[in-house]
C-alpha cells in the first residue's frame, strides 16, 4: 500500500510539472501562431512583442473573415518602442507580416510629435520615445487601435535640387487610414501613412514650361528633407526606401494595421508602474516615466480655446527664390 501511495504521489507530481510546462509553453507561444512566426516574438529590436502580434493577427483574421481584406499581408506598429537607438540607427517597430509567404519584416516608423501649448498644457513627445498619445483633432498625437488602409493619393509638393544639381519633381503618396473605436476619427484627422520626406524653405521659381506652374509661370521650390528619424503629425511615416515597398502592397488592395498601445494599455501601465500584466518597452518606460492618453473630449476644447486666444498670423506670400 505504501509503494502504491508513493507511486501515485510521484505520478501526481509529474502531472503538475507537465501542466506547468504546457502552460508556460502556451504563454510563450500563442496557440495558432505558426512556428516560423513564433521565432520573431520578443522584446528586442526587430522582434514583435507578443501582445502586439496577437492583436494585429486577430484584427487581420477578423477582417479577412468579414471579406473586407484579401491582402496576404498585414501591418502592426509598437509605438512604445524607441524611434532612435542612437548613432544614426533607427528603431525597428513597424512590422510587415505575410503569413502565406512566411515573410516578416521590421522597419522604422515615426510617432506623433504632439504639441506644447505654451502656458497652457504640454503634450509633446521627444524624438526617441513617445509619452503622450491621443485622438484629438489637431493634436499631432498617435492613437493606438485597429485601422484599415484605404485610398492612395499622390500629390505634387514642389521641386527640389538633386545631388547632381538637377531640378526634380517631388510627389508624395499618402495612404489614408480608417480607424475603429478610439481611432474612428482617423479620416477626419487625416491620419495615414507616407514617406518621411518634406520640402522646407519654400520659395517660387519661374518655370512657365512646367505643367505645375501657376498662372504667372511660377512653381514651388524647396529643400528635400528626410525625417525618417524624427516625428510626424500623428501619421505613420516610413523611410523613403520602405515607403516604396509598402505603398504598392496596399494600393487598391487594403489591409489592416494595428497600432499599440491603446488607451486601456496606457491606463494599465500608468496605474501599475511595476508593469505586472501590462506591456511597455522597458527602456522607453524608464525614460518617459508615466505615459498618458489624451481623449478628444478633454483635449479638443483646450486646443480650440488656445487657437482662439492665440490666432494664427495672416498667411504670408511665398517669396521669390533668389539666385539660380
Amino acid at each position: 500500500m505504501r509503494l502504491r501511495s508513493v507511486s501515485l504521489g510521484v505520478v501526481a507530481s509529474l502531472l503538475v510539472v507537465i501542466a506547468v510546462a504546457v502552460s508556460a509553453r502556451s504563454f510563450a507561444a500563442p496557440s495558432g501562431v505558426p512556428a516560423w512566426l513564433q521565432a520573431h516574438i520578443g522584446d528586442s529590436d526587430g522582434q514583435i512583442s507578443q501582445i502586439v502580434l496577437e492583436r494585429a493577427r486577430a484584427l487581420y483574421r477578423k477582417k479577412v473573415a468579414e471579406g473586407a481584406v484579401r491582402n496576404p499581408c498585414y501591418f502592426a506598429m509598437d509605438a512604445t518602442r524607441p524611434s532612435d537607438l542612437g548613432n544614426g540607427v533607427l528603431g525597428r517597430r513597424y512590422y510587415v507580416i505575410c503569413e502565406a509567404s512566411q515573410s516578416f519584416r521590421a522597419i522604422s516608423s515615426g510617432h506623433g510629435s504632439g504639441r506644447n501649448l505654451k502656458g497652457v498644457v504640454d503634450f509633446s513627445n521627444g524624438r526617441r520615445c513617445a509619452k503622450n498619445f491621443g485622438n484629438a483633432m489637431d493634436s499631432s498625437l498617435t492613437a493606438g487601435g485597429g485601422y484599415m488602409t484605404s485610398e492612395a493619393k499622390t500629390s505634387f509638393k514642389g521641386y527640389y535640387r538633386t545631388g547632381a544639381k538637377q531640378n526634380a519633381v517631388f510627389q508624395r503618396t499618402f495612404i489614408q487610414f480608417d480607424g475603429e473605436g478610439e481611432a474612428a476619427n482617423a479620416r477626419q484627422r487625416v491620419i495615414g501613412g507616407h514617406a518621411a520626406q518634406v520640402l522646407h524653405g519654400m520659395c517660387l521659381r519661374k518655370n512657365p514650361n512646367s505643367s505645375h506652374a501657376d498662372h504667372d509661370g511660377f512653381v514651388p521650390f524647396g529643400k528635400l528633407v528626410d525625417y525618417a528619424g524624427g516625428r510626424s503629425n500623428g501619421c505613420t511615416s516610413w523611410s523613403p526606401a520602405d515607403a516604396k515597398q509598402i505603398i504598392p502592397m496596399v494600393k487598391d488592395n487594403p489591409t489592416t494595421l494595428y497600432i499599440y498601445p491603446e488607451s486601456r494599455d496606457i491606463a494599465a501601465v500608468a496605474a501599475n508602474r511595476s508593469r505586472s500584466g501590462a506591456y511597455w518597452n522597458a527602456s522607453c518606460l524608464k525614460e518617459i516615466g508615466t505615459p498618458k492618453f489624451w481623449p478628444r473630449k478633454t483635449l479638443e476644447p483646450i486646443i480650440a480655446q488656445y487657437r482662439k486666444d492665440h490666432p494664427a498670423p495672416p498667411p504670408q506670400p511665398v517669396p521669390i527664390c533668389q539666385g539660380s
